[in-house]
């Protein structure tokens, strides 16, 4: 049809320029402009006209009753979206490899071909092409609750239904991350194929009636559904055809449509004349509904008003029809005349005003022969007086239709591809209650490893268990030997300044990553601000500075980390510096260091002293207390539950999820005894430490005091904390490598984050940038210049900027590679460093906080955890999207109520390691 008409024009264009030659080349522009104005109006009333002609030749069936064309609605158009990378990615990174990942990696594959089929190719207007329809829209309903479609970078474009666009191309579009708008946009498409099925029925029998009824219902329920949920779903404007007064009037269009199939259905079934004439009555009510619903619809197409007004009148006039035969049975002939000439006027009004679109021929007929016989009949027989439409009993309704309500599932053959998978709320409550379990978790085993941490430091203080092994006054410590031992072992001074020498290399590649995420983002801003100052009003998406505002968010959350990550480093050198000369002394030999330790004249005369006896006798008990302590922890750590079913059974009865209710009485109930025995342990220990200080103190008073004594002791008490200190370093520094090197890992993802959300919206950019060119090129006369200017901006996109090459990793022993290598980056062990062996008699010393730390919320990656004695990373792992397998949350900081922060050195030292 279009190039006809297009040449139709054309001819009377070129006709016309045979007429006038000398038309002025500004004349001949404004003639091409009023013609282009015009055509479309053209196309649409040559189009409206051919389909009456069409409709007219297909409906055959029930002429006395073909009144006029039954109004279908045309469905929406999406472009092509990859379902499969994004929801991959998720399924991935939330869940462990295996059967149950494999399993919704294929459940993934099988929504994307569903939707190819629901959306990507003409549909047919059968009820199989519904069904799939209805399966899609099924499927969306289902995974909604259960992926974080909001953080997918997931974009639906659809075009408005009812958008012709121009001659030349192009419609109104509108892309947005939404699932809810997807869902809407499915949803017309359900009804509108609805319509297009019923509209296809033969209504020459029963069956079709019948199908063509419940689908005008299902359709209708469709709209309506729409109308009450597309403002909450989309939060912005829809395009026209989803706005909720258009899908309003289109719920009423079809519901009265399939009224009038009751109304075909009662006359073919030839019952009574009344109820005919209510059902009439009833349809012509709600054509009336729908008719002023319309009469502002400037989107909808032009013919719809039309066709609403004259079935208004033809349905009016067939209850007209019918309630006089119920007059004539009643032996009221004057109100049978009256009503049968109010049909006639009904009827010659459709007929006159809305001929195009109705057949209003063999209604007339019946109307005026029984107009014809029932005024010969009471002018020669009954004389009985005409009365005034006015004055006639209003006829009754009947409604026996109503909207099809929209409960899911709408496919009886439906079958939930993710029927295993949790909703986001369970999951992310069992994110909630697995930090709540870690936090108890660390609330306990950190009051325990403070309370060894105290310990170490008073027996440090009071020089001991040394002071009884040293005696003789001469000979180098027992306990001091295994010390140095334990500090050669583990690499002595050469294995820390490596770590501490590798540091920065880690810390500048994470933030390079950082500053290139970051920048991609505000390359993109930039354009989009440009894009937006150019076309104003045209530009009509989503501002890139309000769509980045959470990955900003993001991004500054981890600058934020890696700045207090510096000062952590910086805390640690320091630390270092101030003991480095007394864990040298540590690392030389034997003889050297015996040599190094100042001697004291004997004190043999103490050796079978009774105050000696109930030293060592209180501190063998404070050993005894330490070893439970470890036992207490194995225990606590080996508590495990699963809140999943509480949850989903919290959700499925209630509709929401209590979860720190829930959370809280399933930790009492598992961690209620262990709090009991943890607070007993520590009240013992501080009894003992209690007495040992009582016992020293009577030991002191007993030893002959000299200052060759107490150089003696002194240097033994600095030899002993340079142990502990050696140690707490060493896991300090393998905690910050191992930090920094999960943070990569972390800060890769979201620099791939960025990237997606980049390209996502390069590619909408470049869709609305080529159709406003097309628009200013088409009506308003954009220059060549200008639309080489603005191509410039759709360049193919930019190859994906590779991370800075990452430093190689220190060199860390195996007992260190064993606790805090980082997950992706194995470490081989040393050579020349062999595994150290922790004293057998020597407390073991509690390491520092770790590494700046980061709890997360949804929708962010989780800071990476470090591995030490002291932060149970691995009970703290709540479900954070895109979080990579084996990925376990950084642990918070100490509760504030605590006496020490949580783990920290010897109260009289201050915390070195920054807190949050």
């Amino acid at each position: 049809m279009l190039p006809s008409a297009g040449n139709q024009v054309r001819h009377k264009a070129h006709n016309r320029s045979k007429v006038s030659r000398c038309v002025t080349h500004s004349q001949w522009e404004s003639a091409q402009a009023k013609l282009l104005k015009k055509l479309p109006r053209v196309l649409s009333a040559f189009q409206v006209k051919l389909r009456g002609r069409h409709e007219r030749q297909l409906k055959l069936c029930f002429p006395r009753a073909q009144m006029a064309t039954f109004i279908s609605v045309p469905l929406k158009k999406s472009s092509e979206v990859d379902l499969v990378k994004p929801l991959s990615k998720f399924v991935t990174a939330t869940y462990p490899p295996g059967e149950e990942q494999t399993e919704y990696l294929r459940a993934v594959e099988e929504l994307n071909k569903l939707r190819k089929s629901a959306l990507g190719r003409p549909l047919d207007k059968h009820e199989s092409s519904l069904e799939i329809l209805l399966r899609y829209y099924d499927q969306l309903c289902a995974i909604e609750p259960k992926f974080p479609f909001p953080e997918l970078c997931l974009t639906f474009t659809w075009k408005d239904a009812f958008d012709k666009g121009s001659l030349f191309g192009g419609s109104v579009k509108l892309a947005l991350a939404s699932v809810g708008y997807e869902k809407t946009c499915v949803l017309f498409n359900v009804g509108a194929l609805a319509s297009q099925i019923a509209s296809e029925q033969n209504l020459d029998n029963d069956e079709g009636l019948k199908t063509a009824a419940k689908f005008y219902q299902l359709a209708s329920g469709a709209f309506a559904h729409i109308k009450d949920t597309v403002l909450s779903a989309l939060n912005r404007e829809p395009t026209m055809d989803i706005s909720p007064e258009t899908v309003g009037t289109l719920s009423q269009i079809m519901l009265s449509q399939a009224q009038e199939v009751f109304v075909l259905k009662a006359t073919a079934d030839k019952m009574k004349d009344a109820i005919v004439a209510k059902l009439a009555n009833q349809a012509a009510d709600y054509y009336g509904d729908a008719f002023k619903q319309c009469q502002y619809k400037e989107n909808l197409p032009k013919e719809v008003l039309p066709v609403l007004a004259a079935k208004h009148c033809m349905m009016q006039a067939t209850a007209e029809l019918h309630q006089s035969a119920l007059a004539n049975q009643k032996k009221k002939f004057g109100e049978e005349i009256a009503r049968l000439q109010h049909a006639t006027e009904l009827v010659k009004t459709a007929a006159s005003r809305y001929d195009e679109y109705v057949n209003v021929k063999d209604l007339s007929d019946k109307i005026n022969r029984a107009l014809t016989a029932a005024k010969k009949d009471n002018d020669f027989i009954y004389h009985d007086r005409v009365p005034e439409v006015k004055d006639l009993e209003h006829i009754g309704k009947a409604s026996l239709v109503k909207a099809t309500a929209v409960q899911t599932p709408l496919s009886q053959k439906f079958s939930d591809l993710f029927e295993k998978m949790v909703p986001m709320a369970v999951q992310q409550s069992v994110s909630a209650a697995n930090s709540r379990k870690a936090d108890t978790v660390n609330r306990l085993i950190g009051s325990m490893r403070e309370a060894t941490n105290l310990c170490n430091g008073v027996l440090a203080s009071l020089n001991l268990p040394a002071a009884l092994e040293d005696l003789s006054g001469d000979a180098v410590p027992q306990s001091i030997l295994e010390k140095s031992r334990a500090v050669v072992q583990q690499g002595g001074l050469q294995s820390i300044e490596q770590l501490i020498k590798d540091l920065p290399e880690l810390l500048q590649r994470n933030r390079e990553i950082l500053d290139e995420s970051l920048k991609m983002l505000d390359d993109e801003e930039t354009t989009d601000n440009e894009l937006r100052a150019k076309f104003n009003q045209r530009w009509s998406r989503t501002p890139s500075g309000d769509l980045y505002k959470p990955l900003r968010a993001e991004g500054n959350n981890f600058r934020s980390v890696l700045d207090k990550a510096v000062q952590a480093d910086q805390v640690v050198r320091e630390r270092y510096t101030a003991h480095c000369e007394m864990i040298a002394l540590l690392c030389k030999p034997e003889n050297e260091l015996s040599a190094a330790i100042p001697s004291a004249n004997p004190a043999k005369t103490l050796q079978g002293s009774e105050v000696v006896n109930v030293l060592r006798a209180q501190l063998a008990q404070l050993d005894e207390v330490k070893r439970e302590r470890e036992i207490l922890e194995g225990e606590v750590k080996s508590v495990t539950f699963d809140m999943t079913t509480k949850f989903l059974t919290a959700l499925a009865q209630d509709g929401a999820i209590n979860e720190e209710a829930l959370t809280a009485s399933e930790l009492e109930t598992r961690y209620g005894s262990h709090t009991q025995r943890v607070q007993q342990n520590l009240r013992r220990q501080e009894e003992l430490l209690s007495q040992i200080q009582v016992s020293h103190q009577e030991f002191s008073a007993l030893k002959q005091s000299n200052s060759e004594a107490n150089n003696r002791e002194e240097v033994l008490k600095k030899l002993a904390s340079a142990h502990d200190n050696y140690i707490e370093i060493s896991s300090n520094i393998k905690e910050g490598t191992k930090f920094y090197n999960d943070l990569t890992e972390i800060l890769l993802k979201f620099q791939n984050k960025c990237s997606d959300i980049v390209f996502a919206r390069k590619t909408e950019r470049d869709e609305l940038l080529k159709y406003v060119i097309q628009y200013r090129v088409l009506l308003h006369s954009t220059s060549h210049h200008t639309i080489c200017r603005l191509m410039s901006f759709n360049d193919k996109p930019q190859a994906k900027p590779q991370p800075p090459a990452r430093p190689p990793p220190p060199n860390i022993t195996p007992q260190a590679a064993s606790t805090s290598a980082p997950i992706s980056t194995p470490v081989a062990p040393s050579s020349t460093n062999p595994p150290p062996v922790a004293p057998p008699t020597g407390p073991s010393q509690a390491q520092g906080p770790p590494y700046p730390t980061y709890q997360g919320y949804p929708g962010y990656y989780q800071m990476p955890v470090a591995y030490n004695p002291y932060a149970y990373g691995q009970f703290n792992m709540p479900y954070m999207p895109y979080q990579a397998q084996g990925q376990a949350g950084y642990p918070g900081g100490p509760p504030a109520q605590q006496t020490y922060p949580y783990p920290q050195q010897p109260p009289q030292q201050q915390p070195y390691y920054p807190q949050q």
